[in-house]
């Protein structure tokens, strides 16, 4: 299982001196992430760039080191990410629109925010000659069923692409690709308990097959930071994290409640993939991650095997796929109790 907390102790300092931006800051994702860095780092400048002015607010109850700095925008507004990233090291690129049936029905706004918000982060770094640009992706973005990952996988191609936009820039752009976040808004484990809350008799599962990756915040933001030192621009990092079935979620949650099987969803798949097969070739297995390589050679050319804090990879066996179902790491009841209590809400 990935434990990222511990193998973040044991790494380089990457984060002190440095002025780091994150879109969508007010998000699960951001809060835990400001938090972090606040707790284990020495930041020059922590900026939280979101569109919510309600939500900055609430944040700033939270957060008032005097470090801190809240620019109220959109990525869709080109001009206000530019001046927002002026004097920024670091881009931790976290908005998105992500609710998959919403997206469904509203396909213009994922394509404006996801596709063209991304566009707009990107250009705002090589402007401002930003050091590192690391964007936050899904799983969902790996062989898309739906238009959510559709978007995801193209902003995904448009972060890779920009390391051969750069020139002479020193700016460099990687993507991280997670699972399921544990707690985070709009996930299913938040979803059973409020059913529980509300006093259900069953529970309604989609399949009880359904595999998903599983990943705490705290993980997920252990894993970004990492990755901050590991990147050289170009990759799709993934963490190895385990999977759980829908099922065995239910009974962590409500272990006396009967299940209701109300069928997959439009845009949903059964089984979810990190690692394409279609990309075996350009993967690499580390010891916590893997990491696809990009399918072409930039000006600068790189050896994927090793990271650039010097970790040394494998190329992995043809034919591999790091999907849902085939993953060596399952949760049963007890972890999935244990992490689910773990990842206490912000």
């Amino acid at each position: 299982m990935y434990t990222g907390q511990v193998i973040l102790q044991q790494r380089k300092i990457v984060l002190n001196n440095k002025s780091i931006l994150i879109t969508g800051g007010t998000g699960s994702f951001g809060k835990h992430f400001i938090r972090t860095v606040l707790e284990r780092f020495e930041p020059e400048r922590l900026v939280v760039f979101s569109r919510d002015e309600l939500k900055q607010f609430e944040m700033q109850q939270h957060f008032s080191d005097p470090r801190m700095r809240y620019f109220l925008g959109d990525i869709r507004d080109r001009e206000r990410i530019k001046r927002a990233c002026e004097g920024v090291d670091i881009i931790v690129h976290a908005a998105a629109l992500k609710q998959v049936p919403a997206l469904e029905y509203n396909p213009t706004e994922a394509i404006k925010t996801n596709i063209l918000g991304t566009e707009n982060v990107l250009e705002a770094a090589l402007v401002n000659n930003v050091q590192r640009v690391i964007a936050l992706s899904t799983d969902k973005a790996a062989a898309p069923a739906n238009l959510y990952g559709a978007t995801k996988l193209a902003a995904d191609k448009l972060c890779v692409a920009a390391n051969n936009m750069r020139g002479k820039r020193q700016t460099i752009f990687s993507v991280v690709r997670y699972g399921n976040v544990v707690g985070s808004r709009g996930s299913v484990i938040p979803f059973f308990q409020k059913k529980l809350e509300d006093g259900v008799t069953s529970l309604p599962i989609t399949d009880p097959r359904m595999t998903r990756f599983l990943i705490t915040l705290q993980q997920g933001v252990d894993f970004v930071i990492n990755c901050l030192e590991d990147m050289h621009g170009g990759e799709i990092f993934v963490p190895k994290i385990p999977s759980a079935t829908i099922e065995t979620i239910a009974h962590a949650i409500a272990p006396d409640l009967p299940h209701d099987v109300v069928g997959i969803r439009p845009g949903e798949k059964l089984h979810e993939v990190m690692c394409p097969s279609d990309l075996c070739y350009n993967t690499y297995e580390f010891d916590d991650f893997y990491v696809i390589a990009p399918a072409f050679e930039f000006t600068r050319p790189v050896d994927h095997s090793y990271s650039a804090s010097g970790k040394k990879g494998k190329a992995v066996a043809d034919g591999f796929e790091y999907n849902s179902l085939n993953n060596s790491d399952y949760l049963n009841v007890d972890d999935l109790k244990t992490m689910i209590k773990s990842a206490m809400p912000f």
